[in-house]
């Protein structure tokens, strides 16, 4: 299937009623409220099959400079020689995080879920802080300095994991009338596209929505997606490690209820 061809650009104003529910928002996703049960999916990550480590994947980028291998490493990171020519400067003295930003997945063969439930309980601390969204600012101890631990793969930020993805799909497809054929739209904030002038969408078929992850021309997920008819919104902030399910109890608790997703209810969300 050519996802160009699924998926076609239709005008910005259908994204005008998102506009409208989260006025403040529009640069890293709209956030729409509860209608009528809301609930988070946290963005997955892993651990190390043999056990964790004290180096911090900003110990191992330190190492990596100081010998003298950085431009080998970038070049590796971006063999088209892309970058801006500032990045270097921008980046010089920051804590490398381990954090991805945009699309993520299973890293492979030796790493294995690790849940946040699992983390946090190590911790003795919540999965997510009251008051807080799912971000940077949730199990800290984990990365206290700001550097995770290097035999972690923590949360990507700003668009929900591969495997999450196909699977949130599944979910919608049964909880949704029309099933494969119900008629979508995707919004694509301008951190992602880089267009400040004009909203991206794209309107298409929720059957084809799971290919919507590797669309050739952006880096990420959709920051919002969501039934024609309105009747549920998946919202991904460029800035946050989790996305919001929108719709009914019966859809929100299947979510809650998959073995392969990890979810949770955030009251103090609105």
């Amino acid at each position: 299937m050519d996802i160009e061809d699924a998926w076609a650009r239709v005008p910005g104003e259908a994204a005008r009623w998102l506009h409208d529910l989260d006025p403040d928002h529009c640069y890293s996703g709209f956030e729409p409220p509860r209608r009528p049960d809301s609930v988070w999916l946290l963005h997955a990550m892993y651990a190390w099959e043999e056990g964790l480590v004290t180096t911090t994947h900003d110990d191992v980028h330190q190492s990596v400079a100081a010998a003298g291998l950085t431009d080998t490493a970038a070049a590796l990171a971006d063999p088209a020689g892309e970058l801006p020519g500032d990045v270097g400067d921008l980046l010089e003295g920051a804590i490398v995080t381990g954090t991805d930003l945009g699309r993520s997945g299973h890293p492979g063969t030796g790493w294995r879920r690790l849940r946040w439930k699992e983390l946090a309980r190590g911790f003795g601390e919540p999965v997510v802080p009251e008051g807080e969204l799912p971000g940077n600012r949730c199990l800290r101890q984990g990365h206290p300095a700001g550097s995770w631990s290097a035999a972690i793969q923590p949360p990507a930020e700003g668009c929900l994991d591969r495997e999450s993805w196909y699977r949130l799909i599944g979910v919608l497809l049964r909880h949704s009338p029309s099933g494969s054929g119900t008629r979508c739209l995707a919004y694509y904030c301008p951190l992602i596209t880089a267009d400040w002038e004009d909203e991206t969408v794209f309107a298409g078929r929720l059957g084809d929505a799971a290919a919507l992850y590797d669309h050739p021309a952006m880096s990420s997920c959709p920051s919002d997606l969501w039934a024609e008819d309105r009747s549920w919104v998946v919202y991904c902030d460029w800035d946050l490690w989790g996305t919001k399910v929108v719709g009914p109890a019966a859809l929100v608790e299947a979510v809650l209820a998959d073995p392969d997703l990890e979810a949770v209810r955030l009251p103090w969300t609105r």
